[in-house]
């Protein structure tokens, strides 16, 4: 089967991706700072993170649970453009968006406005069974909502995301080639059950054979002790990891950046190769 029309991947080599937790935003019930603090927080950690040698950045509204399951307020949208395009005029790396929990449309849109180079998307095809209750894959709405606007943001999608379980009985590579093949991801993300919890290093190698040459980055729970584990990946996302002390709720810290990066400078996996030989982003597989 061939693959669709991709957009390229928007880094070179194995990149580090630092999450940036935007704290709970306005009309979120947990909400307490200005809109001017929330921006100083995420250029702080931002700082942290490229001090420490990350090579871009996925910025989240990660505080404002409890999550809308589809549709953000306007609000929402506004606000982490503004914070994205800031990051990215600051500190001249890639930059995504995650709108939580699963508003591509919004992340298409805050791409467009920011300059943010891909979004995340925790359920592109498919259906899962979460705590905002069942989510929906609207790949196609996606997609044509992507070309509508011109967007040239890629799409990260999740295999089997964190805080939720599969409605269909599909196994990790199924799934995956589904969100290649017929959903039209450009990367995807594979995780653990939840939030700071490795991935299994099994549904790297199960879904890599499902999908070749699509980039494939593991996205929770990824630590210099369990790096090793995970060298065949193209690439991480990573939060928690990087906190004071590993908790999410606090600073990014330099110092466990470095250690992080340090643990991950392996050799080239091989999709990263693969991509050297498709630099058009358009991929033959299977």
């Amino acid at each position: 089967m061939v693959a669709l029309s991709r957009v390229r991947f928007p880094f070179r080599g194995r990149p580090l991706i630092g999450v940036i937790h935007l704290p709970p935003l306005p009309g979120a019930p947990r909400a307490r700072l200005p809109v001017d603090a929330i921006l100083r927080r995420a250029a702080a950690d931002a700082r942290a993170w490229i001090a420490g040698g990350a090579d871009g950045l996925l910025v989240e509204n990660f505080g404002d649970l409890p999550f809308a399951p589809e549709h953000v307020e306007p609000q929402v949208a506004t606000i982490m453009a503004v914070a994205a395009h800031e990051l990215i005029r600051r500190f001249k790396v890639p930059v995504g968006v995650n709108v939580l929990r699963n508003d591509a449309r919004s992340a298409l849109a805050v791409a467009l406005a920011s300059g943010a180079a891909f979004i995340r998307v925790n359920v592109h095809t498919g259906a899962m069974e979460t705590d905002q209750g069942i989510l929906q894959g609207r790949a196609g709405e996606t997609l044509r909502y992507r070309k509508s606007i011109g967007s040239r943001a890629a799409i990260f999608a999740d295999v089997f995301v964190k805080h939720a379980a599969p409605l269909l009985r599909l196994s990790p590579a199924r799934a995956a080639a589904d969100a290649v093949f017929r959903g039209g991801a450009d990367a995807l993300l594979i995780t653990g059950p939840s939030t700071g919890e490795a991935a299994d290093p099994s549904r790297l190698e199960a879904v890599r054979a499902a999908v070749p040459g699509t980039p494939i980055l593991v996205a929770s729970g990824v630590t210099p002790d369990n790096a090793a584990a995970f060298a065949r990946a193209d690439g991480f996302i990573v939060g928690s990891y990087a906190k004071r002390r590993g908790a999410v709720e606090n600073p990014v810290d330099v110092a466990r950046v470095r250690k992080l990066k340090k643990a991950l400078a392996l050799r080239a996996s091989p999709s990263a190769r693969a991509r050297r030989r498709h630099r058009d982003g358009r991929v033959a597989a299977r």
